[in-house]
C-alpha cells in the first residue's frame, strides 16, 4: 500500500493540519510545497507514493500539474484535494489523470485508503 505523501497546497495551515491527520494515520509525508513548480520538483526529487494536490494553486491549476505528474511510467498517485466539493469539478479531476478526489474537511487517512485500493 502506498505510504508517503507529498502534500502540495499554497495554504500552510491546511499543509500542517493535513500532515497531523495523515501521519496520525500511519502514513508517512515526506514533504510539502506551496505551488505548482515546487510541487512537481519535489515530486520528481522526493518520489512519493502519493501526491496530495490543491486544485487552486498560484502558478497552475491542480489539474494541470496532475496531468504533468500522471505522465511517467514511474508516476506517484495523485489525489486532488479542494474546500470545494468535487462536483464542482466534473470530469475534470478524470481528465487529469489524478487517482480521486478528496475535499479537505473529509481529509482522513481511512478516506486516501479508500482512494489507493
Amino acid at each position: 500500500m502506498a505510504r508517503t505523501v507529498l502534500i502540495v497546497d499554497d495554504h500552510p495551515s491546511f499543509r500542517t493540519s493535513a500532515r497531523r491527520v495523515l501521519e496520525a494515520d500511519g502514513y508517512r509525508v515526506v514533504g510539502e510545497a506551496h505551488d505548482a513548480g515546487s510541487g512537481i520538483a519535489a515530486a520528481r526529487a522526493l518520489r512519493p507514493d502519493v501526491v496530495l494536490l490543491d486544485v487552486h494553486l498560484p502558478d497552475l491549476d491542480g489539474f494541470e500539474v496532475a496531468a504533468v505528474l500522471t505522465g511517467p511510467d514511474d508516476a506517484p498517485i495523485v489525489v486532488l484535494t479542494s474546500s470545494r466539493d468535487g462536483r464542482d469539478f466534473n470530469g475534470m479531476i478524470a481528465r487529469s489523470g489524478a487517482r480521486g478526489f478528496i475535499a479537505k474537511a473529509e481529509l482522513s487517512g481511512a478516506a486516501l485508503d479508500a482512494l489507493l485500493r
